[in-house]
């Protein structure tokens, strides 16, 4: 099995995807531009982009569960928010040419932990994604969780 990469999705796309569902974080474009970084998992037929979301101290305190994993105190990867994305909308990140070598080090650092996981990781995506189509939002998780069938449909029309 083929380790798992850090990749970034197309700010457009993800912008065109907001639209469809309310989970998805959408950089306002204020200061900063939030690049959306994150591993790709296969779902369903699908490659489906799980992002990474910055470490902060209240996710020391929070437990682990299925849709919720913690990359060490790197980052954590929120399962339910993971989109499909198709081909031409995510570039492979290029962690030995960061020029920064602190965030060098910390994507480094993400992708080793990421690999150490990766089973659980593919394994909870699966979970996740079933649980929502049996359970549409009958459930805290279900409800908390993208609309993977929507998403799917939208990313078949994008052009």
């Amino acid at each position: 099995m083929q380790s798992l990469k850090i990749y970034e999705v197309n700010p457009n796309y993800v912008k065109y995807l907001s639209s469809f569902q309310e989970h998805i974080f959408v950089s306002n474009g204020e200061k900063s531009s939030r690049k959306y970084i994150g591993i790709i998992l296969e779902v369903n037929g699908y490659k489906y982009f799980a992002p990474l979301s910055s470490f902060k101290p209240k996710h020391a305190k929070m437990a682990e569960g299925v849709d919720f994993i913690k990359i060490k105190d790197y980052a954590v990867i929120n399962i339910n928010n993971m989109i499909p994305v198709p081909e031409g909308q995510y570039r492979l990140v290029d962690i030995n040419g960061t020029q920064d070598p602190s965030y060098k080090f910390l994507l480094q650092a993400e992708n080793r932990e990421i690999n150490r996981q990766k089973n659980r990781l593919l394994k909870n995506a699966d979970i996740v994604y079933k649980h929502k189509l049996r359970n549409g939002d009958s459930t805290s998780l279900s409800k908390r969780t993208n609309d993977f069938k929507i998403l799917e449909k939208a990313c078949n029309d994008f052009k």
